[in-house]
């Protein structure tokens, strides 16, 4: 019997879009000679299956069930490629907990850990990893001008501090340019992260483990086009993307190893992408991690496994498999 495979997508951020991208990739990624596979689109109002003629089912919420045709389907399998919540910061790992549904990403306390810029960075600091002097502001309080600038200094980045995919993230160059750039960043999340600017090479590179493997990717570089890797550039095509990195060996190395490290102190599970700059003096910062990193056929954990020379298809079987042995 093929197990069946739910690929859970949508949710209810601005990166709904990019998650149906993401599954439409791991649809095409995941062997259907091994299991059968339905993308499950989630968002507040609604839980509806795609069916293989094109028709929808409603998901009953109690058991994660949904009709094919007559037949009922509770999925073996939950392959979670929500961007922002509730697939990327614990509510959904949670569910399917609940459920006793294996699930493809982090646990609930991890996924709510690292969507929480700001606290993972403050959580890894104390393990030694380097990351950006930053701080954080809630929407009802605010901050000044004046606070910003002799707190954190210009330029700076100002983020969400839980979404993704660059929405509301602005590079702060002049004073004029802070309250603005607050006001967007607040249009996405409650909690505001104000970054300091670090000027260096941009990575990203992708991990998973299983019991049977343990494999980091060949390190991507990202060279925008744009002022920083804004949505333009991750998803319009305005940046250039090396794989692997131009970097020296060591060098290589030595952000691979903090890569597996990181995986390891968060015992991460699933694919994730760590993203790093690397400033003079070849300091490595970790800028972010990835819990559901994109899956679209040009997103950097594709283009990683490539260049790894590995067949996707097998570290999707290996991902999936390693939750039945």
């Amino acid at each position: 019997m093929k197990r069946t495979i739910a690929i859970v997508a949508g949710g209810d951020s601005s990166e709904h879009g990019v998650s149906m991208k993401s599954a439409e990739g791991i649809y095409s990624f995941i062997d259907q000679d091994k299991y059968t596979l339905y993308i499950v689109e989630l968002t507040k109002a609604r839980w509806e299956a795609i069916l293989s003629d094109g028709s929808r089912a409603q998901v009953d919420k109690n058991d994660f069930s949904f009709m094919d045709h007559g037949q009922k389907i509770i999925p073996d399998f939950a392959y979670i490629t929500i961007h922002g919540t509730p697939g990327e910061n614990g509510i959904l790992q949670g569910y399917f907990e609940l459920l006793g549904i294996p699930y493809s990403t982090c646990d609930v306390l991890v996924s709510a850990l690292t969507f929480s810029k700001f606290t993972l960075n403050q959580y890894l600091k104390g393990f030694g990893v380097r990351v950006a002097e930053s701080m954080l502001v809630n929407k009802r309080h605010g901050i000044s001008d004046e606070d910003v600038i002799a707190k954190i200094g210009l330029p700076c980045f100002i983020k969400p501090n839980a979404s993704g995919s660059s929405f509301g993230v602005t590079k702060v160059k002049t004073k004029e340019q802070i309250q603005p750039a607050l006001e967007a960043a607040f249009k996405e999340s409650d909690d505001v992260m104000i970054e300091a600017f670090m000027d260096g090479i941009e990575l990203a590179n992708g991990c998973y483990k299983t019991k049977k493997n343990e494999v980091v990717f060949p390190i991507t570089e990202v060279v925008s086009q744009n002022e920083f890797f804004d949505y333009n550039a991750k998803y319009k095509g305005e940046v250039t993307e090396i794989t692997p990195a131009r970097l020296s060996p060591e060098l290589t190395s030595r952000v691979q190893q903090l890569t597996s490290a990181i995986y390891d102190i968060l015992r991460c599970k699933g694919i994730v992408r760590v993203d790093y700059i690397i400033t003079e003096g070849e300091k490595i910062n970790m800028l972010e991690i990835n819990t559901t990193p994109g899956m679209t056929a040009t997103s950097f954990i594709p283009q990683q496994v490539r260049a790894a020379g590995l067949d996707i298809k097998d570290v999707m079987t290996d991902i999936i498999e390693d939750h039945f042995n």
